[in-house]
């Protein structure tokens, strides 16, 4: 029988995980090696476990898989499993000894709640429906509150009501009497909403006439006389003023109505008596009068005294961003990224930084960063938000440079994507998607952070929105956006792009050491990033989708989840590499020669020997020299095949001399004035 498989690698992303793992070092001289995986759910130090039970999903099956991957959904949000993975052949079952398995041990994320089952109708009378329901088979967590929608019965597109219970129970009046109506019913925990329940039909009871003829008769003349009365009144009262409300002028009516809103009393978003789709929207802070109007409407306080700061983790332009614990009533204490603004600040400072909460707080996904609360009545002002253990994504893949499968990064980006797709169905545009604004926390889920950016923009065609990076980030910012201000989701789906390309390079420079004006024109003249080295076809051809310079050409977001988890369920698809750095046209190559030559272009080496000794590699100055690649013009051809050729297997050494070479290219190309060569 086979050994243990090795290399178990798990990914968690909410309530659903997705193992790897190489074949086993003694196959036992057989070729037909299958694997099993056990699950089993654990209480941690307690040495407690029990199958995992039904209702999990392994995909595509839990026994005899021929590829080492899996994926597994339909787990408990906050549970402890442990998976065990076991090799075996045709030999395994007449062998005494049990299979040998390699495991490992997870905890999921948070989730949202399961869909509640059924609902029951209690009482029915003329006005009113009292319903009951149970809770959903996996709350995965504490339920805060069950919301109610109905609707009467085919006219659910015209409009449709709700109403919040934080019970098992509630009576919902105002009905029509003898009128059908259809109610669903949904859990929220503090992850989210779960589905609405299967719909119910429940009819109202007709309504019973308890008056004589006498009484109706009486009723009548009373209305009549009311009626008369009332046009008495109004005939009056225009003779005495002159005019009628109705024949104001224009400039009156002005001051009572702009842009069909009543400006006297109007009829807030939020407002009980306004029914409105199902999908909400984004709310801008800065429409508010006083914008910190927003931030009580979509925050809570936190009281200080709460919130206990260890230490300081980074430093921004605005404060310093801490780490601490938060210890809210009736709940552990859980870690939390606290973010001061700096002593000494203006009102207008402290507004723009409670708009960074206030935009947050109206976010509940598990791929964007979550708002615990806001500090606004001590003296340090604070933003309260989760903690995530590994940073920014940009600085985490490039302190684990080469450590994770192409898998594990594809399933990081598949969660960047669904939370960009989150946003954009509220009608969010970040406008400032990088992977230093993307945060990633221990079990390698990355979500989207950073809404500290000015949304207003100016008609000045120089001006530019400020972050606290500074100006427009032209390196991931789509063309229309930086020539006309025209920010969308598909400029948010060209910055994804770029993001992507970050993710598979590790972490490197878009575009690495090309100025900015030269990066714009580029990308204007074509131009477009190439396939970071070990980057699969299919994913770059998504970045060169993620990049058509027509914005109504690129994919959205929905198509971008859908791609990435098609190839998640078939990670074999990821194993067709794209053409790693493709030499130019052979016609390009003798003006690179005489290029360097003529005006010493390859930056501060004049030869291969200086240019290896620069990026640290001169080891393997004598096998440049062997293999005759005797000038920088012809090291520039190189690729990938030929740097194995010459004996070079490491990656982190391929990786080095192919960015090294790339960007030589970049700034020959910048002297020779033009980049439609490439």
């Amino acid at each position: 029988p086979p050994s243990a498989p090795v290399n178990l690698l798990s990914t968690v992303n909410g309530t659903s995980v997705s193992l790897e793992w190489a074949p086993p070092l003694d196959r036992g001289g057989r070729t037909d090696i299958t694997y099993n995986v056990i699950c089993q759910r654990c209480v941690w130090g307690s040495g407690q476990c029990e199958a995992c039970g039904a209702g999990i999903r392994f995909v595509p099956q839990q026994t005899n898989l021929v590829q080492g991957s899996l994926a597994i959904a339909n787990l408990l949000a906050h549970t402890n499993y442990s998976f065990w993975v076991e090799a075996i052949n045709g030999v395994s079952e007449l062998s005494p000894e049990p299979p040998k398995f390699a495991a490992v041990n997870i905890t999921t994320n948070q989730a949202a709640p399961s869909q509640v089952l059924a609902i029951h109708q209690e009482n029915v009378g003329q006005n009113s429906v009292t319903l009951l329901w149970q809770e959903p088979d996996q709350p995965n967590g504490i339920i805060l509150e069950y919301e109610i929608k109905y609707y009467e019965k085919d006219k659910e597109m015209q409009s449709y009501s709700t109403l919040k219970s934080k019970g098992n129970s509630t009576t919902v009046s105002g009905l029509k009497p003898a009128t059908r109506y259809v109610f669903q019913v949904r859990a929220r925990t503090s992850a989210g909403c779960g589905k609405f329940s299967l719909a119910v039909e429940v009819e109202t009871t007709k309504a019973i006439p308890r008056y004589d003829t006498t009484t109706v008769v009486w009723i009548c003349l009373t209305l009549i006389s009311s009626l008369v009365a009332l046009l008495l009144f109004l005939i009056c009262k225009k003779r005495h003023c002159g005019y009628s409300q109705a024949f104001q002028d224009s400039d009156e009516e002005k001051m009572h109505y702009q842009n069909g809103q009543d400006l006297i009393s109007p009829v807030l978003p939020w407002s009980p008596t306004v029914k409105f789709p199902e999908s909400k929207f984004y709310v801008e802070p800065h429409t508010y009068e006083d914008p910190c109007q927003a931030v009580h409407e979509f925050t809570r306080e936190i009281d200080a005294s709460r919130i206990k700061i260890e230490r300081v983790i980074g430093s921004g332009e605005s404060g310093e961003v801490c780490y601490g614990r938060l210890k809210l009533p009736g709940k552990r204490e859980v870690p939390v990224a606290v973010k001061a603004l700096k002593s000494g600040y203006t009102e207008k400072q402290r507004r723009d930084f409670l708009s960074e909460a206030s935009i947050m707080g109206q976010f509940d996904h598990p791929n964007v960063i979550h708002l615990e609360g806001v500090v606004t009545k001590s003296k340090l002002v604070m933003i309260v938000t989760e903690y995530m253990e590994n940073g920014s994504l940009d600085s985490f893949l490039r302190k684990h440079d080469g450590h994770f499968t192409v898998l594990q990064l594809v399933v990081m980006l598949r969660g960047i994507s669904a939370g960009m797709r989150y946003l954009a169905d509220l009608g969010y545009v970040h406008r400032d998607l990088a992977a230093r604004n993307i945060l990633v926390n221990g079990n390698l889920v990355c979500k989207v952070s950073d809404f500290g950016l000015s949304r207003i923009l100016e008609n000045n065609p120089d001006a530019a929105y400020t972050t606290t990076g500074g100006k427009i980030p032209v390196r991931w910012t789509a063309p229309e956006a930086i020539t006309y201000r025209k920010f969308s989701s598909a400029s948010d789906v060209w910055s994804y792009g770029i993001v992507m390309w970050e993710v598979l390079a590790y972490g490197e420079r878009p575009y690495w050491n090309m100025t900015n004006r030269d990066v714009i024109q580029s990308v204007e003249e074509g131009y477009r990033l190439p396939a970071p080295m070990g980057c699969p076809t299919a994913l770059h051809q998504l970045m060169l989708d993620c990049w058509q310079k027509d914005r109504n050409e690129r994919p959205r977001f929905p198509q971008i989840v859908s791609i990435l988890d098609k190839l998640i369920r078939n990670p074999q698809s990821l194993k067709c590499t794209a053409t790693v750095n493709r030499k130019p046209p052979p016609s390009l190559y003798v003006r690179w020669d005489f290029e360097l030559r003529s005006n010493g272009n390859g930056g501060d080496c004049a030869t291969v020997e200086d240019w290896l000794e620069s990026i640290r590699l001169g080891r393997y100055q004598e096998t440049f020299a062997l293999a005759g690649y005797t000038s920088l013009g012809m090291v520039m051809r190189m690729d990938i095949d030929d740097m194995r050729s010459l004996g070079i297997t490491l990656a982190g050494h391929q990786r080095k001399i192919l960015t090294s070479i790339q960007i030589m290219r970049s700034q020959l190309v910048n002297t020779m004035g033009s980049r439609r060569h490439l």
